[in-house]
């Protein structure tokens, strides 16, 4: 069926244009019963073009005032013969600009000691207004208008005064959709307000004919089904929406640390007023708009509200911070200025939300499907209703009667007709694309209490297609509870017991060198050790960091007295790409020290000299470095992540241009232990079972990587580690071949990780997930099939990136998610083929009796009651199947594999043919066999018909739990949703048949045609079993294999 699908519906996962998505929107055509409900999760194209519009303006705005803003800067810094108010100018206030600042102040912002409006202070940073910042005293003078100290921060009893005065950080959201909003949604299937015009028709023309109450049956049946089609849907779809805005709420949780009552403290960043201190680092999202306080080499990357890709420099001079931006290298305290909707991105954010998130690549493909079954079942509703027409105005014809019209006449057509719209309700498949996003939504929401919490629902689909998951090491792999184990000082190797104290050092050492070690570790750190409320020590960063100050803290430093008396000059903070952190000092003594601490090779090569344990700097001979690389190499092999320490005391001057690459002092190395997480051996066990590869991607060294690896089961023998440097020098086809072996990539930065996933997936064709926490991870997360972010050590950058985010950080986690991944792909396949069956089933019985005998054995009523239990009830009983762990003892589903599998066609063409064959034998000959005559023979033998046509479907419900295995029962029980729906299913039923058969057209059954019925349904159980012994040819036998290779060829393929 997938050949005929048009190249509209084929669209690739990431990277598609507006012109492709409005494309298979246009192919779908007319042929959608209900468009609100069809596209209601789909991307609202025009509110894209909205946002689109809104963002082209908001860049144009800031240009604008960023050009002024800098050439104001120049005005006020060249002063041309006047002198301007600065900062630090004791000079009052004009009057007319207090004036400004305080008009339209409310009574208790008065009260509360503020002394500026709201929306002036929105527009000073908005727009760039240097002029009235400095005439205010710059951040000082802001700050005390704002009654906030920059030290102690906002006084929590403050923080609900503040969000009256200056308003909540948060943009307007569209409200929830009420239940009753989803009913008048059901309510806009055309098929259905067809159905309810004949319903009405229906009970005019049949009380003119028939008298109350008989009249009024055939179009109230078709009404109360309607009600009841419209309500489970509703039901269903709500149910739905709830489970999504759940996951929004998770979305939107992002923390930030500000300074209140004097502590430095995590916070959401909805809690966040005006006049907070917010600690802003590498990778973190600007949370409202604000003036910078202090820094290291801020820069800033406002390319998401501005375009422009070059990263902006913040400081003194160049203060202004804007929601939304990002921090992409350095560190800084800013003060809070406007938030939520009085920002730019605020505005922004309240369109692009409206905007919808892009449709998955199984949605859009099945809405192809969808559309072709769809006019197939138009053509057999017309056909059908023109046959039936037809043979009634032939038979009339024949009994002369051509001119002889009555109201029955009248209603016999209006039935025909009713009957021909069900088909359609029943053949075009609506359900079929809104059961992906109803497995998806189940799915995401169970990945939600397993921590995983999915940004994007395509990222669901694709990681069940997964063929290979290139993982951190750090955090994911191990439990990222780093402690200092060992060191190496003065050329002497020691084991760190927890005891503490300066005995944690050797005895010979001397004071000098345990004095500059604490510098080193104090001094040049991106972490803080901060006293909480009880006033007990505790350590806010990273755990490398936390783990070195940890150390430093047992060797009895005082952090707050050491960062007291050395004054920091200068910090280039961690990164990935240089792996090393430093810090330009001034000391006590007014002498000046750069610290560096790093990835032991590259400090270690920085070095020339290393201190003795007089605390004397001597010369670094080759033979001493020989040993400093056995010791890091020796720590390495114990899986320890190994660091050094250095310093270089600087001459007078040369400190004010840069930190320096070269001549620094060894002072230590330390080998820190982070241990492999429990299960994580059983994870990469499962994926390798599952034909998933797995690679370590590190900045660790080799030997901590491979040992590590080898720890997990990630590396073997035969398989390949290589360093990132070694790896960046080889060419295309190079890496492409050696890729297939590669299981760890040490001492990588994330352009190795950028190139590595690029290649996988273009040449090699493989479908690649990539974890990831670092800002510069982003192109990595972006470019993969599936980005995963880390929830614990993930920076917002990463996040924001990702499809995905592993709140544990755990890797089994993520196998967890490949795991519900393929659950999802299955269960619409089931799905897919329960509807299918039920489909063809539905059209072929009702087309073929009205050729032949011109009528249709099933009425509108009792197709509306098939179409619910194949649509809505199908979709909530096969699509919300929980994972097994026979998923993950299979290959992955390549790239171009077909949905509609042969194995598919074999079992629906299967249980077709029996069902097709069963009830047309009883259309034709059911009287003689079920032995029945008198006057209500007919409808007996209807309403049989109807019910064994429902069990039928009861049952191959039950087989399309597993689409190739034959126990079906396997987790039957424990799935209460499907056991509950086939229940319910069996007892409306019996209600139907026995106690609404006035409505339906039924008439109530003896127990033995009950019986009948159902065995008749349960024959499809073993004949299912039988088509499921029939070989199917499915092709793969020169598919490559997840390692990239080509099986060699074997038996007559050798010939």
């Amino acid at each position: 069926m997938e050949k005929f699908i048009p190249p509209e519906f084929d669209l690739p996962l990431k990277g598609r244009s507006e012109e492709a998505l409005k494309r298979w929107r246009d192919a779908v055509g007319k042929l959608v019963k209900n468009r609100r409900r069809r596209f209601r999760y789909a991307a609202v194209l025009e509110k894209r073009s909205e946002a689109k519009e809104q963002m082209r303006r908001l860049r144009e705005n800031i240009r604008v005032c960023f050009v002024a803003y800098t050439a104001a800067l120049r005005f006020i810094d060249g002063g041309h013969g006047k002198k301007l108010p600065s900062d630090d100018s004791n000079e009052p206030l004009e009057d007319d600009t207090e004036t400004d600042i305080q008009n339209g102040l409310q009574e208790e912002a008065k009260l509360a000691g503020f002394q500026i409006h709201p929306d002036k202070l929105a527009s000073i940073v908005a727009s760039y207004d240097i002029k009235t910042l400095r005439k205010l005293k710059g951040v000082e003078g802001l700050s005390d208008r704002l009654n906030v100290s920059t030290d102690k921060g906002v006084n929590s009893t403050e923080v609900a005064t503040r969000q009256n005065i200056f308003g909540p950080n948060r943009y307007t959201e569209k409200p929830p959709k009420s239940f009753w909003t989803f009913v008048w949604e059901a309510l806009h299937d055309l098929t259905l307000i067809i159905l309810i015009v004949c319903a009405v028709v229906s009970i005019g023309v049949g009380l003119a004919t028939e008298g109350w109450p008989k009249g009024m049956y055939d179009g109230l049946g078709i009404i109360l089904s309607i009600f009841l089609v419209v309500m489970v849907t509703a039901v269903s779809d709500y149910k739905q929406s709830l489970q999504f805005k759940e996951l929004d709420k998770e979305k939107k949780k992002i923390f930030v640390q500000v300074i209140r009552d004097g502590i430095r403290q995590k916070i959401s960043i909805y809690d966040l007023v005006v006049g907070d201190i917010v600690h802003l680092s590498i990778g973190d999202q600007v949370p409202a708009d604000g003036i910078y306080i202090s820094g290291y080499n801020l820069l800033i990357d406002q390319s998401s509200l501005t375009g422009e890709s070059v990263p902006i420099n913040i400081y003194e001079k160049r203060p202004f911070l804007l929601a939304g931006s990002k921090v992409q290298d350095g560190s800084g305290k800013m003060l809070v200025t406007t938030v939520g909707m009085r920002t730019e991105w605020g505005k922004l954010m309240e369109t692009l939300s409206e905007g919808g998130e892009d449709e998955t690549p199984l949605q859009v493909k099945l809405n192809g499907v969808a559309t072709i079954i769809g006019k197939i079942g138009l053509a057999f509703a017309v056909l059908t209703f023109l046959v039936l027409t037809i043979r009634f105005l032939v038979e009339k014809g024949r009994q002369h009667e051509f001119t002889k019209w009555s109201s029955s006449d009248a209603l016999k057509l209006l039935n025909y007709f009713a009957t021909a719209v069900t088909i359609i309700v029943v053949a075009v498949p609506e359900g079929l694309p809104l059961a992906v996003t109803l497995s998806l939504a189940f799915a995401m929401k169970k990945l939600m209490n397993d921590k995983a919490l999915v940004r994007h629902l395509s990222a669901c689909e694709t990681m069940g297609s997964a063929t290979c998951i290139c993982t951190d090491k750090t955090g994911t792999l191990t439990t990222n509870h780093m402690v200092v184990t060992k060191t190496w000082i003065c050329g002497k190797s020691k084991e760190v017991d927890d005891s503490g104290g300066r005995e944690t050092l050797d005895t010979e050492i001397s004071e000098d060198v345990a004095t500059v070690l604490l510098q080193a570790i104090f001094t040049n750190t991106g972490s803080e050790v901060v006293k909480n409320k009880d006033g007990k020590l505790s350590i806010l960063g990273t755990p490398t960091e936390s783990a070195i100050l940890e150390y430093g803290l047992q060797l009895g430093g005082d952090f707050e007295e050491l960062r007291r008396v050395c004054k920091l000059l200068k910090v280039e903070p961690f990164n990935s790409e240089k792996k090393k952190m430093s810090v330009l000092v001034a000391l006590p003594d007014s002498k000046t020290r750069a610290f560096c601490k790093g990835a032991s090779e590259i400090i270690l090569k920085m070095c020339d000299r290393v201190i003795n344990a007089n605390g004397e700097s001597v010369p670094l001979s080759e033979e001493q470095v020989s040993n400093v690389m056995d010791v890091i190499n020796g720590f390495a092999c114990e899986a320890l992540r190994t660091l050094c320490l250095a310093f270089k005391d600087m001459d007078d001057g040369s400190h004010e241009n840069s930190i320096p690459d070269s001549g620094y002092t060894l002072i230590a190395v330390v080998g820190i232990k982070d241990p492999v997480r429990p299960g994580v051996k059983e994870a990469v066990k499962t994926c390798l079972a599952a034909g998933i590869t797995v690679r370590m991607i590190t900045g660790d060294n080799i030997n901590t990587a491979k040992a590590i690896a080898k720890e997990c089961g990630i590396l073997t023998d035969g398989d390949l580690a290589i360093e990132g440097p070694d790896f960046r020098q080889k060419t295309s086809y190079e890496m492409s071949q050696l890729i297939p072996r590669l299981k760890v990539m040490a001492r990588s930065s994330p352009t190795d990780k950028h190139v590595l996933v690029k290649t996988a997936r273009s040449v090699l064709k493989e479908v690649v997930a990539v974890t990831g926490d670092g800002t510069n991870d982003a192109p990595a997360l972006h470019e993969a099939d599936i980005g995963l972010a880390m929830g614990i050590a993930g920076t917002e950058v990463a996040k924001e990136s990702a499809d995905v985010i592993v709140l544990d950080d755990n890797f089994a986690t993520i196998v967890n998610v490949a795991k519900w991944g393929r659950s999802v792909y299955i269960n619409i396949q089931k799905f897919v083929q329960f509807q299918l069956t039920v489909n063809i089933v539905a059209l072929m019985i009702n087309f073929i009796s009205a050729c032949a005998s011109g009528s249709a054995p099933l009425t509108a009523v009792q197709l509306l009651w098939v179409n619910l239990i194949m649509d809505t009830l199908g979709a909530l009983a096969l699509a919300t199947e929980p994972p097994h762990d026979g998923l993950m003892q299979r290959p992955p589903v390549g790239r171009t594999e077909s949905f509609i599998t042969r194995t598919m066609w074999r079992n629906i063409i299967g249980q077709s043919i029996y069902q097709l064959a069963v009830l047309l034998v009883l259309n034709f000959v059911g009287k003689q066999i079920l032995g029945l005559r008198g006057s209500d023979a007919t409808a007996v033998v209807n309403t049989f018909i109807f019910n064994t046509f429902v069990f039928c479907q009861v049952f191959n419900e039950i087989n399309s739990r597993d689409i190739e295995k034959i126990n079906i029962f396997r987790g039957m029980f424990g799935n209460w949703i499907f056991t509950g729906i086939i229940a319910s299913t069996v007892v409306f039923q019996v209600i139907i048949v026995e106690f609404l058969g006035t409505f339906a057209s039924t008439v109530p059954l003896s127990w033995q045609l009950w019986l009948f019925s159902v065995l008749i349904g349960a024959i499809g159980m073993p004949i299912a079993v039988v088509l499921k012994c029939i070989p199917v040819d499915t092709k793969p036998a020169t598919a490559k294999q997840h390692d990239g290779y080509d099986p060699l060829p074997s038996g007559p393929d050798l010939a």
